[in-house]
């Protein structure tokens, strides 16, 4: 038993090594002063990070981006809110297909979500700007806001609800004073998840995006260029800085969640 543990975690380790070796390269060739991408390193430097102060293409890519992820992690975390709302407090004709085909952006190919939109788009004589994608980024962030809000409401303490109401408040005071509070660390989960999914998101963008790039598709445009590589790396080390920060709060909240559903849990038993 204890041989076969410790072969599963060296399975494991070599697995995440294999996994994230990678990204580590990240870093260590971004502060290398030379613009060839190999070993030996030439020396430490911070130029190419200097050079993205620089880039003004970059800097409206970045703009769009984080317009558009904070646009649709908004949107999105609202429809899952509502959805999730909806399929776990009341039972309607048609609940289950309702839920799986909201879920569907989660299974299906980006590629192909991102041709069906553009497809949609064009038939509609809609012209492709940041909005597009928006909508494309909202369609995909949907799914994974209502299961992380189906999460938060299925531990939510439904006699809270139930009390409130008997002592007079409205359906909507009560969503909003009582439940809302009390579902907040699965909202600000999904708000994290969201950002970082659509700030990493290429496919849809590359589709959807008209003359104004998002920041990924702007990253794709660099490699046609060999003496803009080094820089690009640099660029990459900050967005990976930035997604780790971001999971790890994710991550944080996500742990407080259960944390208070585990205490609301034993409460009641008691």
């Amino acid at each position: 038993m204890k041989k076969s543990n410790k072969i599963f975690k060296v399975i494991v380790i070599f697995f995440l090594v294999f996994l994230y070796a990678p990204a580590l390269l990240l870093p260590i060739f971004s502060f290398n002063n030379s613009k060839v991408i190999s070993f030996p390193l030439s020396g430490f430097s911070t130029i190419w990070f200097e050079e993205l102060l620089y880039e003004n293409t970059l800097h409206n890519a970045l703009f769009n981006s984080l317009l558009i992820a904070i646009s649709s992690t908004i949107l999105a975390t609202i429809l899952g809110t509502l959805v999730a709302r909806a399929s776990t407090r009341y039972i309607f004709y048609g609940k289950k297909i309702s839920i799986t085909f909201i879920l569907v952006p989660l299974i299906l190919p980006e590629i192909i979500l991102g041709v069906c939109l553009l497809t949609v788009l064009i038939q509609l004589g809609l012209d492709l700007n940041l909005w597009s994608v928006v909508l494309g980024h909202t369609l995909l962030i949907t799914p994974f806001s209502t299961l992380i809000m189906v999460s938060a409401f299925n531990n939510l303490d439904i006699s809270l609800e139930e009390a409130s109401l008997d002592l007079g408040m409205s359906s909507f005071q009560t969503f909003r004073i009582i439940i809302l509070p009390m579902v907040s660390p699965g909202l600000i989960s999904s708000l994290l998840i969201g950002f970082v999914i659509s700030l990493d998101e290429f496919i849809i963008a590359f589709f959807l995006t008209g003359v104004e790039p998002t920041l990924p598709v702007y990253i794709w445009s660099q490699f046609r260029f060999p003496a803009k590589l080094p820089s690009t790396m640099a660029l990459g080390t900050i967005l990976l800085i930035v997604s780790l920060i971001l999971v790890s709060l994710f991550e944080y909240f996500r742990r407080r969640m259960e944390l208070y559903n585990y205490y609301s849990v034993g409460l009641d038993q008691n």
